[in-house]
């Protein structure tokens, strides 16, 4: 803990050494001493922060900004003697930083009149622009450490002095700013607070009461605090009120002022800026917002909606640097929204001891967070508050816990932070704890139908392949969504299906309807469609099968289809089509195809349908795509126009990668319904078999002439001798076991890939041999099984079409 403490201290340096940097450099100059004050507050714990220059005579030394709590609550004045013994004064002479503790400040009159208790003091000289103080006040027990003393050294290098308002008498007023003599009533103020006001040059008679008189009602009795010196005694003052118009709403108006003594015998004036607040605040009031909240939330289905809605909501009106909504799920905080979503704008604890499923943490680590849960209710910390470093870099200017009630109990929270400080009013704690509520209830709801929905995704993907088999000379992905407008299970499936002789098969279909009986009907279809493929059926033979097996089912439900069978060695395919949607072809040049496939009727609606095939070329480089319906047709328009979307999108995005294309096919997918995507890339086989046939008759010398066959062929093949041995006597056992044990054609086949020749052979009789469990040294039979098991790497049968294929694979070495 001690690395991560020291990590962190030197992150408070750097991160305030940056942001100092970003206020002194931008070009926007307005309230920019007050910004660097502010940075006091959040970086260095202080709790007031304040500057002192000299005035007119050099004789004391004025106040010029402040920010934090009242400066009046520690006996801070607004001015002190350049000679006298004050902290500002010796800070700014010297030229050298004072700190001072509770036991320092006891002996020193001047510099504080009314002690409120036990705090720390500290002055650093400014020596920029005519010098002056930077004083900071904190009430840390161990009053400024080492990093915090660091930071106001920054600061005090980056604080500009300005003039002292009050000795700016007679000059030009910049267009916002203003100045009253809180003894006449006397106002002199910009061109711009004018405009704000509705009133020209020649129009305003100086009277304060004039622009009171513009004020609305409501809003005066705050007004009059600011305007009376009674009450401008306890420090700065910051309101918002609203201007008359002549036509429309009123105007919402930010007036920021402090009262500066006079001296001399002048009287006391309030100095400030009065600035424009529409952007701050708009005409929607909170009510309005609430409701739009309540309207959003009405339609948010998944606990992200949820969120996103929020974030929405309140970011703006509260002016939040950033916001995150977490639900509860027992003892841990799982955030579901970020905003902003880099983990660079979080705290750094959030990615370093939380689970490695970040953001997910516990809420053990959060103390000040869990009690805020316990209590149920909105809590709010202003900055410089001493919070656990996982809530304090949330907000350093300020941090707002809002508990998600619901259902009588806890079931989210939402953290809102900002980087300044921020004061969070009336107005904005009742928005605060209208949202809650609303939020609370739509984070139950969206919880439950995230389970269900998750539910169903995991019923669905079960009755999907796992994982997609690895193809020679050919990539193949796919995606499957479901869809999120109800909670029924839908009939959408792919399959790619590894066939004998480097043949593949693609699958996908669509069985009607979101139910139950759908979803069951689909599993069905996709063992039906894999049984026959793999029993050696062409295409057309294995959708016929499938078709006759769902016409006999009795269901009222029918299913659509799409069937192609490649050949990886040639690159040649035959499509077969029941009622569903072509294959759509990227070809390696980037042009796109939609295939002209005559097809048949949907599966399970004619019992006797033909299902023609179709041929397809595909080059190396080709991409075939397959899809249902989900993702090309949508209410209003035509599904040939979803297809000629697909073709363009499949164009404009590089196949190298197909992962990130099935992706982007399915960014614009409407989830009104399931969607299946299987994209296949053909690259060519880089090796390619060497293969040679002999029908074997059944004639004495059948074995012999088969024999005879794979030594001429073995020979071209260049195959050594002792492995020519192997294969031949392995050749001799298969045709012989079908010779005998079977009736019909038998067919031998060799094929040579590599370091490997595969021997098989085929018959018509369905029976697998089988190896018996022990033989006696008596007997007269049973032994070839055994002879090629012993000759080969791996031996066994696979169906084919009315018969079986009994094959072994025998190493070739180099």
């Amino acid at each position: 803990m001690v690395g991560e403490d020291t990590a962190g201290r030197g992150t408070r340096v750097r991160r305030a050494g940056n942001v100092l940097g970003t206020i002194t450099s931008g070009p926007d100059a307005t309230d920019r001493l007050r910004r660097i004050l502010e940075q006091a507050l959040v970086f260095a714990d202080a709790s007031c922060a304040a500057v002192y220059a000299p005035g007119d005579d050099t004789e004391l030394l004025c106040l010029v900004e402040s920010a934090g709590v009242p400066r009046t609550l520690y006996g801070l004045r607004d001015g002190y003697p350049a000679a006298g013994r004050s902290p500002v004064a010796d800070a700014h002479r010297d030229g050298r930083p004072l700190w001072l503790g509770p036991g320092d400040l006891a002996g020193r009159a001047e510099s504080r009149r009314a002690p409120t208790g036990d705090f720390s003091l500290a002055a650093l000289p400014v020596h920029r622009d005519g010098g002056g103080c930077l004083l900071a006040v904190t009430e840390h027990p161990d009053g400024f450490g080492p990093d915090a003393r660091r930071c106001l050294e920054l600061i005090a290098e980056a604080v500009t002095c300005p003039a002292p308002p009050a000795a700016a008498e007679g000059a030009d007023l910049p267009p916002h700013a203003f100045r009253l003599a809180m003894d006449t009533g006397r106002v002199e103020a910009g061109g711009g607070v004018l405009d704000l006001f509705g009133l020209g040059p020649d129009e305003f008679d100086g009277r304060v009461e004039t622009l009171l008189g513009l004020t609305v009602p409501e809003d005066l009795p705050s007004l009059m605090s600011v305007v009376e010196a009674d009450h401008m005694t306890i420090g700065e003052r910051e309101l918002e009120f609203r201007v008359l118009r002549p036509a429309g709403p009123p105007r919402w108006v930010r007036l920021r002022g402090r009262l500066l003594p006079g001296g001399d015998g002048l009287p006391a004036r309030l100095v400030g800026t009065v600035a424009d607040a529409a952007g701050l605040r708009s005409d929607v009031t909170d009510v309005a917002r609430v409701q739009r909240l309540a309207a959003a939330l009405a339609t948010a289905g998944t606990v992200r909606d949820v969120g996103q809605a929020v974030v929405t909501a309140l970011r703006g009106p509260l002016r939040a640097d950033r916001i995150a909504l977490a639900g509860l799920e027992n003892d841990r905080l799982v955030v579901t929204v970020l905003d902003p979503p880099e983990p660079e704008a979080w705290p750094e604890v959030w990615r370093l001891q939380w689970r490695t499923e970040w953001p997910d943490a516990p809420v053990r680590a959060m103390p000040t967070l869990a009690a805020a849960l316990r209590e149920g209710r909105a809590r709010v910390w202003p900055a410089g508050s001493a919070l656990e470093p996982a809530l304090a870099d949330v907000g350093p200017g300020g941090l707002a816990v809002l508990p998600l009630p619901a259902g009588g109990r806890v079931a989210g929270v939402c953290l809102i932070g900002w980087d300044t400080p921020h004061d969070v009013g009336p107005d904005e704690r009742a928005l605060l704890t209208a949202s809650a509520g609303l939020a609370g209830q739509a984070l139950l709801r969206a919880h439950a139908f995230d389970a269900e929905h998750e539910l169903v995704g995991m019923l669905q993907r079960q009755l999907l392949p796992r994982r997609l088999p690895e193809l020679p000379g050919a990539v193949a992905v796919a995606r499957y969504l479901p869809s999120t407008a109800g909670l029924e299970l839908g009939g959408d499936w792919y399959d790619v299906i590894p066939l004998p002789d480097h043949h593949v098969a693609l699958v996908i279909g669509d069985v009607q309807g979101h139910s139950a009986a759908a979803a069951t009907l689909m599993g069905q279809m996709r063992t039906a469609l894999r049984a026959y493929a793999v029993e050696g059926h062409p295409p057309d033979v294995v959708v016929s099968h499938a078709n006759r097996l769902l016409a006999d089912m009795g269901t009222d439900l029918f299913a659509t289809c799409a069937y192609v069978d490649l050949d990886l060695e040639e690159g040649t395919a035959w499509c077969v089509r029941a009622g569903h949607l072509p294959p759509v072809l990227r070809h390696p040049d980037g042009t796109t195809e939609i295939a002209d496939v005559p097809g048949g009727p949907p599966l399970g609606v004619v019992t006797q349908a033909d299902f023609p095939m179709s041929p397809l070329r595909l080059r190396p480089g080709t991409l075939v795509a397959l899809t249902t319906d989900g993702l090309v047709e949508s209410p209003g328009t035509d599904i040939d126009e979803g297809m000629d979307r697909l073709a363009h999108a499949l164009a404009v995005h590089d196949p190298a990668h197909l992962g990130p294309v099935a992706d982007a096919l399915l960014g614009s997918a409407r989830r009104s319904d399931d969607v299946a995507l299987l994209l296949l890339r053909y690259d060519g086989m880089a090796l390619r078999p060497r293969r040679e046939s002999w029908t074997v008759w059944r004639v004495p010398e059948a074995v012999r002439h088969a024999r005879r066959f794979t030594r001429r062929t073995l020979r071209s093949w260049d195959v050594a001798r002792d492995a020519a041995d192997a294969v031949l006597l392995a050749v001799s056992e298969l045709v012989t076991n079908a010779l005998v044990h079977t009736g019909g054609p038998v067919r031998l086949d060799l094929t040579h890939l590599g370091t490997r020749l595969r021997v098989a052979v085929t018959d018509a009789s369905p029976r697998t041999p089988v190896k018996p469990p022990g033989i006696g040294w008596e007997a007269t039979g049973g032994r070839g099984v055994l002879l090629v098991e012993a000759v080969s790497a791996s031996w066994g049968t696979l169906p084919v079409s009315g018969g079986k294929q009994v094959w072994c694979e025998i190493p070739l070495g180099r």
